[in-house]
């Protein structure tokens, strides 16, 4: 029997398989390849080992610190915490040779497009595929959404990007060029639409984290509105670069119709209805209905192998708890939480000394803060002016645990914490991480509903999302009613990965360049508390960091790759 050669070089694709990925097969390598495409079940090895692919609470399962935080750090929502470091580059700049906390993405993302091309060339031809054609086409479908669903992730973080629809023998030509951005978004979009026409609508409950056909359309939905975004349009494009621009002249009502066609698979039903913050917290520990693809974790089932400590309930509780806070939630991001009737922080009835009083449900769902209830206490970010009558507060710098892990913003994350759960190795049982759901598709509709002139539709969606949270109805027009679209994505989709690439594909550069800002707390002798808002540290704007810099050693490896503007 015939074993796998391929030559694997090309784009940076060499890098050794973590022992980290879940669900990863040695069928892949331990079995001829003849016995592989003839057997179903070692096809679902291959096909386990893809599904990594999707990534989740993890911007980097490949570096120690990445496997324990997201993009948020590097977005609007929050800084990196631990000792200030500047992870993300965002600080110090990016460049070909140190792209920080991103420095594996390209290649990870191009291994991955390898697996799914060599199950791709093999299967149609395979008698896996002659003698159980039914379950072996859907299994086919799941290999094309999942290399669509990292093509989308690709040109998000760099571009347009070299279309490989096969994998590369011995004899190919490896030094390839890139694709224009349009071109990878029309084979990302034909792509997804064959994968949905195979696969199944539903799933049985023990095949949850698999794709449905709404996971397809929700991949479809998500990049054909961004690709309709100003940073693509050549007039604001920062360069403009057939890499990087999108001149379809129905490009607003291409991403309306994407999503459109999954509002009418469901009906336009409303969201499911949370009554409190505690049940809205409720809807990121458990699979539900308005889930359209998420990662599935259990009892045996971490985010990185088997290590617990790459959970949000330790890499995100403050540090009175032992927790690491890795990622601070900024205070120029909780001030877009609005008030509990609608009105903003910016006047109504918002009174910047009690900032954490009469806050929509979502405030106190996402954020912990200084004297909230967490894991069965108030938080105490406060540090004290006389020790002997009140200690410093357990979450302080001078606190519990690893001191160097108090907030620097007085805010951490509570979002995806499961409060019932030891914060050391405590998992839930089905807790899942979501990557596409519903409430993003009826904000992607609102968006591209406004941008094709249809105010009354984007308000009626935007609202199906902010009723939900309790909010009054959006009322708004025009650039009013943009803002508030806006607004209402940055709070419903906070900190799942959505705010990195929204405000660049906005170019809202106030919100990638712009001092962050923090509370720090304080207990006087007489038992009072008050706080001093303060510029925790100042991220600058670089326009080179609408994209990420393509690493040099794979440029010199493929010099027909043509290395992204400002680097």
């Amino acid at each position: 029997m015939k074993n796998i050669k391929y030559l694997f070089i090309v784009l940076g694709l060499v890098v050794a398989t973590s022992c980290g990925d879940v669900l990863d097969t040695v069928a892949k390598d331990a079995f001829a390849e003849d016995l592989i495409y003839s057997d179903p079940d070692q096809l679902l090895g291959l096909l386990a080992t893809s599904y990594n692919s999707t990534e989740s609470w993890s911007i980097n399962k490949y570096e120690w610190w990445g496997r324990r935080f997201g993009y948020e750090g590097g977005s609007f929502e929050a800084k990196f915490n631990f000792q200030d470091k500047d992870l993300y580059g965002m600080r110090a700049g990016l460049t070909p040779s140190n792209a920080a906390i991103f420095q594996q993405k390209w290649a990870n993302y191009w291994k991955y497009v390898r697996y799914t091309n060599e199950f791709l060339d093999r299967i149609d031809a395979s008698p896996a595929m002659a003698n159980e054609p039914a379950i072996t086409s859907i299994m086919k479908a799941e290999m094309q959404f999942l290399r669509a669903n990292l093509y989308s992730k690709l040109i998000k973080h760099y571009g347009g990007v070299p279309i490989m629809e096969n994998a590369l023998g011995l004899e190919d030509n490896f030094d390839l060029p890139r694709n224009t951005y349009e071109e990878c978004v029309a084979f990302i979009v034909k792509e997804l639409d064959e994968a949905a026409a195979a696969l199944p609508e539903t799933r049985p409950d023990n095949e949850f984290g698999r794709a449905t056909k709404l996971s397809a359309l929700a991949v479809k939905a998500r990049t054909l509105l961004y690709a309709a975004s100003k940073l693509h349009d050549p007039a604001f494009a920062p360069s403009n670069d057939p890499l990087f621009t999108y001149s379809k002249s129905s490009k607003w009502q291409d991403a309306a119709d994407a999503a459109k066609v999954i509002i009418d698979m469901v009906g336009e039903r409303d969201l499911i209805a949370t009554a409190t913050a505690e049940e809205y917290q409720q809807m990121f520990l458990s699979p539900h209905q308005d889930i359209l693809f998420a990662r599935p974790f259990g009892a045996e089932l971490y985010d990185f192998g088997d290590d617990p400590n790459s959970l949000w309930d330790k890499t995100q509780s403050p540090n009175g708890f032992d927790g690491w806070a890795l990622s601070s939630p900024t205070l120029n991001f909780a001030l877009e939480f609005n008030m509990t009737d609608g009105t903003t922080t910016n006047g109504g009835t918002y009174d910047a000394t009690k900032p954490n009083d009469g806050r929509e449900m979502r405030y106190y769902a996402n954020l912990i803060y200084n004297g909230c209830q967490f894991r069965g206490r108030e938080i105490e970010y406060w540090l004290s002016d006389d020790v002997n009558a009140f200690p410093h507060g357990l979450d302080s710098p001078e606190g519990l645990g690893n001191n160097q892990h108090s907030s620097k913003t007085g805010y951490n994350i509570r979002k995806f914490q499961d409060e019932s759960v030891d914060v050391n190795g405590g998992i839930s049982a089905n807790r899942p991480y979501i990557l596409y759901r519903l409430a993003e598709v009826y904000l992607n509709y609102a968006e591209a509903q406004y941008h094709l002139g249809n105010e009354a539709d984007a308000r009626k969606f935007v609202n199906k999302v902010s009723s939900r949270a309790l909010q009054p109805d959006v009322t708004a027009s025009g650039t009013d009613l943009l803002e508030a679209i806006k607004r209402e994505r940055r709070i419903e989709l906070s900190f799942e990965g959505h705010n990195f690439f929204d405000e660049r594909r906005w170019m809202q550069e106030d919100h990638l360049g712009f001092d962050i800002k923090g509370h720090k707390w304080n207990k006087k002798a007489d038992g009072t508390l008050d706080f001093v808002e303060y510029t925790v540290v100042t991220r600058p704007y670089f326009e080179k960091h609408y994209y990420l810099p393509i690493l040099q050693a794979d440029i010199e490896r493929a010099p027909a790759l043509q290395q992204n503007f400002g680097y």
